[in-house]
């Protein structure tokens, strides 16, 4: 009798974090449902994963910003008997809040906040009954940081990160095996910066990017040492571990200086008489 495939759900799927993790779990033994936006990169890839690893992947194509697109693929993954989530979707909406677009800092929110709530609240019941599974949360390193220009973003992200540790704790209190993860990568070559229209050369030396695989890599590692956060890359585990031990009013002032240096603060315009 063939041995029972594992099953896993990724959101974001389409390309970057989310494609890298749907091609090592394919390779690791999983069947996929996959979701994502573009039913064509979703296509692709089922059909890739399908070839090579003999992968069962169905897709989802949705919009999770949107209350019925994540209503329906929520109604899917609590009907499935999950051995793994990624709530990896996500994109970034820079520029100062009182001037921004509210409409890119809603949908953020909607998509890091409310996805991430809703799918692992459909999934984690099932997961704690059975006794198995694990739930990736994909932060980022701006989780741990303030950056003026970008507070929406990481205020989503240190989010994720909160949830993530309160859920670790009460499934370890309840000595439950389902593990649960807050992958908090930095620069990561992927979409997301074309995406958000940034300028990667002027971000970071290309010795801060890391890969999609790169990152992956390091959250399935951790994930079988049920480390809570993640941060791959020995750079940002020494950024994170300096910034946490400075105290905070330095730490604005630096943020202060660095953010007016960069641009990212503006002088505000003067009233109109």
């Amino acid at each position: 009798m063939a041995p029972t495939r594992s099953l896993a759900a990724i959101t974001g799927a389409s390309s970057g974090i989310g494609a890298a993790f749907a091609r090592e779990l394919a390779a690791r033994g999983s069947d996929l449902i996959l979701v994502a936006r573009r039913t064509d990169r979703l296509e692709s890839l089922a059909r890739e994963l399908a070839e090579r690893h003999g992968t069962k992947a169905e897709f989802i194509t949705a919009d999770l910003t949107l209350d019925a697109d994540l209503a329906r693929v929520a109604e899917r993954l609590h009907g499935a008997d999950l051995d793994f989530l990624v709530n990896n979707a996500g994109f970034g909406a820079g520029g100062m809040f009182a001037t921004t677009d509210f409409a890119g800092q809603e949908g953020m929110h909607r998509l890091h906040i409310l996805a991430t709530l809703r799918l692992t609240h459909a999934v984690l019941g099932r997961m704690v009954v059975r006794g198995s599974g694990a739930v990736i949360n994909v932060a980022s390193v701006a989780g741990f940081l303030i950056s003026p220009g970008a507070v929406g973003y990481g205020a989503s992200k240190s989010w994720i990160n909160t949830f993530t540790e309160g859920i670790w704790l009460e499934l370890k209190g309840a000595r439950s095996p389902v593990r649960v993860q807050a992958l908090c990568p930095g620069y990561t070559y992927s979409e997301f910066h074309d995406v958000a229209h940034l300028d990667r050369g002027k971000l970071a030396p290309k010795s801060w990017w890391c890969s999609a695989e790169d990152v992956v890599a390091e959250s399935l590692a951790g994930l079988e040492r049920n480390r809570i956060f993640v941060i791959p890359g020995f750079r940002y585990r020494a950024l994170v571990a300096i910034v946490s031990r400075i105290p905070r009013p330095l730490r604005r002032a630096l943020l202060l200086a660095a953010s007016r240096r960069s641009g990212r603060i503006r002088a505000a315009a003067p009233a109109k008489a």
